[in-house]
């Protein structure tokens, strides 16, 4: 077939058509021109001429008659091609081109005797000639691996695929909106860094040739953000790519885009205010609703949401109170019991977070705010004044995963030195996910950083959440795979 797709492409030039034009001229868009002629009856025809532009995605030739459905964008319109009008000449070029093909027609508008909205051609041009036959029409493109490799070809053959991505651009206009009311400004900072920073995480290297140094790109802009607020900047917020050199699965792809956001003078409160109010608000202006399902459960989105401490979610799912102050021997006991694996190096914080995570998380299906994390897996969080043990920490739950970490900041540049030090002992220990020193971003607290509060958001996560997709491949316009074969 694609053979003798390349012989017409001979033939065009010989023809003295250019098979792969420069530009076009359409007058109309497809959806344009099926809304203004909503009301025409079976039958009727128009005198208004039009000219749109698309891909050929159906054929069907009844010798004096031909049907080209011509899709543009979202929306398909028929050309009823017939032989008194084009001509011989025109008649026979239409009937040769393929399924696939770019193509522009011009004609008058009207609607068949059988109701079908169609365009009726004076002329039909070939912009781009396709090489590769499409998948089949009836049965579209269903190998899981094949759509996600070649999405291109997925957005042909599934068009409610590209629904679920024109969501995803509604999602992320709400957020910048909903971020400028707030009085937040957007910056950018850097991808590539000498020290990666703000989470714990592999992160992927590379080699910067000019200065001779090794670069990590940013598994979070986390300390950039700080930075800034250090500067005198009071609200900042960023859309961000990062990456993490990590496993993937159905929630987790090596590169994401995340909001973070920061906010001079806030606290955990101000960040689970804000996280309630932003996820709410762009849900109502992306779906028109807070009642939303997720892979057959239903989600409520309406405030207030639930909010519970971490040991409290763990002491009840155990039937006995447990906290930080445990003691060890008791935690560790507890984690045989359940089957979380543990580490001989680990503390009360990091025993609690791992019994959390194997017993409580995936259980909270409603909105829930998860607070008071552990000072030992949280070393950027400042630490609660009641019991330094715990800081003022909360991650956001939804249908049992996480969609949002915030905290009010650690501002005390002599406690984040102490805790950058146990992470980079952690390290030397074989812990890759572990942070390091960061020297200048010590330096930047030693010069005054604000009260803050600081939160971030998976948008991957909540665009899968508000799309009611299964996986994070199925938001992503082009997820990370396996070489092929």
């Amino acid at each position: 077939m694609m053979a003798v797709r390349r012989a017409k492409i001979v033939a065009l030039r010989d023809a003295g058509i250019e098979p792969f034009r420069d530009g076009y001229e359409p007058s109309d868009r497809v959806a344009d021109i099926i809304a203004r002629y909503a009301h025409l009856e079976p039958g009727a025809e128009t005198d208004d001429v039009v000219t749109i532009a698309g891909r050929v995605i159906a054929k069907r030739d009844q010798g004096k008659a031909l049907f080209l459905v011509v899709r543009d964008g979202a929306a398909e319109l028929q050309a009823f091609c017939r032989l008194n009008v084009l001509g011989e000449e025109q008649f026979a070029f239409a009937a040769d081109v393929d399924l696939g093909d770019w193509v522009g027609v011009s004609g008058q508008v009207l609607r068949t005797r059988r109701g079908e909205l169609s365009v009726s051609p004076t002329r039909v041009d070939v912009l781009s000639k396709s090489l590769r036959p499409l998948p089949e029409k009836y049965h579209g493109l269903s190998d899981t691996e094949t759509r996600y490799r070649q999405r291109y070809v997925d957005l042909i053959a599934n068009p409610e695929v590209r629904s679920v991505f024109e969501a995803r651009f509604r999602i992320i206009a709400a957020i910048r909106r909903f971020m400028e009311q707030r009085g937040f400004l957007e910056v950018e900072t850097p991808m590539l860094q000498p020290i990666p920073g703000g989470a714990t995480a592999r992160p992927f290297v590379t080699h910067h040739n000019a200065l001779d140094m090794d670069l990590y790109l940013r598994i979070a802009p986390e300390l950039y953000l700080k930075r800034l607020l250090v500067g005198g900047f009071e609200r900042v917020y960023e859309v961000n790519r990062s990456f993490r050199n990590e496993g993937m699965s159905p929630r987790h792809n090596p590169e994401f885009t995340m909001l973070e956001a920061y906010q001079a003078y806030g606290t955990m409160e101000t960040m689970r205010e804000l996280t309630e109010s932003l996820v709410t608000s762009v849900a109502e202006e992306a779906l028109g609703t807070l009642e939303i399902q997720y892979q057959g459960v239903e989600v409520s989105l309406r405030s207030p949401w639930r909010q519970a401490t971490m040991s409290s979610l763990v002491s009840e799912a155990i039937g006995s109170a447990v906290s930080v102050h445990t003691p060890l021997v008791e935690l560790r006991r507890l984690c045989d019991e359940h089957d979380v694996p543990i580490e001989t190096v680990w503390g009360p914080g990091k025993l609690l977070t791992e019994l959390f995570e194997k017993l409580v998380e995936h259980t909270l299906i409603q909105p829930t705010f998860v607070t008071h994390y552990p000072a030992e897996v949280s070393p950027l969080a400042r630490r609660n004044d009641a019991d330094p043990e715990i800081t003022d920490r909360f991650e956001l739950m939804i249908t049992g995963r996480e969609f949002a970490n915030a905290f009010s900041e650690l501002i005390d540049p002599i406690d984040q030195r102490g805790r950058f030090q146990a992470q980079a002992a952690a390290k030397d220990a074989g812990d890759d996910e572990a942070m390091w020193v960061d020297e200048d971003y010590l330096r930047a607290q030693e010069y005054g950083m604000p009260p803050a509060g600081g939160l971030g958001i998976g948008i991957d996560r909540l665009v899968m959440l508000l799309t009611d997709s299964a996986s994070i491949r199925d938001v992503l316009l082009f997820p990370h795979m396996r070489p092929e074969s």
